[in-house]
């Protein structure tokens, strides 16, 4: 019973996420592991019947050491090896040059890049990487990118159930069916074993993508020629002059910044026709500057007044102006990355401006528009920021794994002479797991080392790629699929459903568990998920005499591919703020695709895997 009530616990704290999900999962290790001591004091004192221990040190903390958790790690390093190399950028640039300004083409080249990629390096990190190429591509043909981007994260979460290696979910998924599964037929899933089902599902995904989920995809932002139209600035961007009797003359920009009570920043500094932008701090201002303001018109009013300034006449500032500085881009739209330290913190406590030289304009979270007193506002995952910069301070952006910049920045450390080694040694990682050489997570980590060896990663950028929050997030939750195991829960729970479904055939229970942990994933963390609806299923087929392995790849499946909220998938959360997604937008066209592959996969589990023992 108390190990239900945990599960109870975690899902709420999952889905209201108080906290970050990996500190939810870590709060859920720490209880488990104080269950035994802590009851063993109480029943010492006489004040319960007897001790309980859900789990024991050892296993409390196996998901730290856990194939899957070391797996996904060394997956994360592979993934920013390719990365570092600039092969998929250079993809990007010639599909562009492919599609042109058809949006038809430019929505089949980034299904069709996606997708496969996917399958190949994490599908988190395809998205991560692509996001920006899909965003210009549209940019660049006059498309809306909300017709791209939805697609692009629904892609990339079917391309991932092509292989073991394409999502996290199917390496833990694999690690529990090996541990839970009957002892005659328990084993990892191989390389390619999702291959047949994942490529019909990608088919049929695509299918919808380019047709039906064409239509109900909406095109929340206008196909643009300026940043500061698409975050309707006009009422929050003007030119001001300082006069020569003003108060701000002799002070540093910094200290007048810090000083002030008004809600304004200064966004660039024009002097003797020369453009400076941050950092900004330590310039002293003269009588003739002309500093371009983000503020309210209310606020000008009074700022004009008290701190000596006059309005340039006539002064308009579109994304021409603020590109005036030298540099190939200084206006860009910058994503908060799962696993940023910044979730949680607002701007100021951050000291965005300061520690990364970068002034934010705007904030859009989903549909909305945030212009006004943005210091203040706690910073979520999927948080837009526009945000203006020098070249020198977007590219250290570009690179900070806190961040996604939704354009393509100049990069100049692509190391491209290494993109065959890399290739390669992602090749040779699949290779040796699927011929069966050796177990997948000791390839995937000599693969990792293989990285930093041949100079396709630095040592510190091994430490960078990896996001440590779903890292920490496995190793919470591996102890729970334990727990649920050893203390009988998972088996009440599949007794439960079973007799709940005494009056449905096996297939149509199979078609249960795809819908239930489906549901489940939309709302909490699919990792979680699996780790729930799995010992669940394995002990609900044995309960049928069924095939085990099929109940697994069913709920495999289904937690990988959640389309229905932007918080199901940590893809579905990169675009959301960039296409100016509404929650129920996930729901119009996810809904019907979630539904559509309910019947295949749980079809095709029958046809590919088979229900009989």
């Amino acid at each position: 019973m108390l190990i239900l009530v945990l599960v109870l616990g975690v899902l709420v704290l999952f889905v209201t996420e108080p906290v970050p999900v990996d500190v939810t999962a870590l709060g859920l290790l720490v209880t488990l592991l104080l269950v035994g001591p802590v009851s063993t004091a109480l029943a010492d004192a006489g004040l319960v019947a007897g001790s309980v221990e859900l789990v024991s040190v050892e296993e409390g903390l196996s998901g730290f050491a856990n194939a899957a958790t070391l797996t996904v790690l060394a997956m994360f390093v592979l993934s920013e090896g390719v990365r570092r190399t600039g092969v998929v950028q250079r993809l990007g640039a010639l599909i562009s040059r492919l599609t042109g300004g058809d949006e038809s083409r430019q929505l089949g080249a980034t299904i069709g890049l996606v997708g496969p990629v996917s399958g190949l390096i994490n599908n988190t990190a395809a998205v991560a990487v692509l996001l920006p190429m899909v965003t210009d591509l549209a940019d660049r043909g006059g498309t809306s990118p909300s017709k791209l981007l939805l697609p692009l994260s629904y892609a990339s979460m079917v391309g991932g159930t092509l292989t073991l290696i394409g999502t996290s979910t199917n390496i833990l998924a694999s690690d529990l069916y090996a541990r839970l599964a009957p002892e005659a037929i328990a084993r990892e899933f191989r390389m390619f074993e999702f291959l047949p089902l994942g490529a019909v599902l990608l088919v049929i995904g695509s299918v919808y993508l380019l047709t039906v989920g064409r239509w109900l995809t909406p095109a929340r932002i206008e196909p643009r020629a300026d940043l500061t139209e698409e975050f309707e600035m006009a009422e929050y961007l003007t030119e001001a002059v300082v006069r020569a009797d003003s108060p701000l003359v002799g002070r540093r920009v910094e200290s007048v910044l810090e000083d002030t009570t008004f809600d304004v920043d200064l966004v660039q500094l024009i002097r003797d026709r020369r453009v400076f932008l941050e950092p900004l701090g330590q310039k002293e201002i003269q009588a003739g500057d002309v500093f371009a303001v983000r503020t309210d018109r209310a606020t000008l009013v009074d700022l004009l007044d008290v701190e000596g300034l006059d309005l340039v006449p006539e002064a308009t500032v579109a994304e021409e102006d603020l590109e005036a500085a030298p540099g190939p881009k200084n206006l860009v739209e910058v994503v908060v990355a799962p696993g940023s330290s910044l979730v949680g913190e607002s701007l100021a406590t951050a000291r965005f401006r300061q520690r990364y030289d970068a002034t934010v304009l705007a904030l859009r979270r989903g549909g909305e528009l945030i212009r006004q007193r943005m210091d203040d506002v706690p910073l979520r995952v999927g948080d837009t920021l526009l945000v203006q910069a020098s070249a020198d301070s977007l590219e250290r952006l570009d690179a900070n794994r806190n961040f996604i910049v939704a354009q393509e920045v100049e990069r100049h450390d692509y190391r491209e002479s290494r993109t065959p080694v890399a290739v390669g040694i992602v090749g040779l990682v699949v290779a040796l797991a699927a011929l069966g050489v050796m177990p997948i997570v000791v390839s995937a980590l000599a693969g990792a080392l293989a990285m930093v060896l041949t100079g396709c990663l630095r040592p510190p950028e091994v430490y960078e790629a990896v996001q440590w929050d779903v890292i920490f997030l496995l190793a919470g939750v591996i102890p729970l699929g334990i727990a649920m195991e050893s203390s009988g829960a998972a088996g009440l729970l599949a007794d439960a459903v079973v007799a709940a479904g005494d009056v449905l055939p096996p297939l149509l229970l199979l078609g249960v568990f795809y819908v239930v942990t489906a549901l489940l994933t939309n709302v909490v963390s699919n990792n979680a998920s699996v780790v729930l609806m799995i010992p669940v299923a394995i002990e609900a087929a044995e309960t049928l005499g069924a095939n085990p392995l099929a109940f697994a790849m069913a709920v495999t499946f289904a937690a990988s591919t959640a389309f229905m909220t932007p918080v199901g998938y940590q893809t579905n959360l990169f675009v959301y703020g960039p296409g100016g997604y509404k929650f129920t937008d996930y729901v119009r066209v996810g809904g019907p695709l979630q539904a559509i592959f309910a019947v295949v996969t749980t079809i095709g589990v029958d046809y590919f895997f088979g229900l009989g023992m």
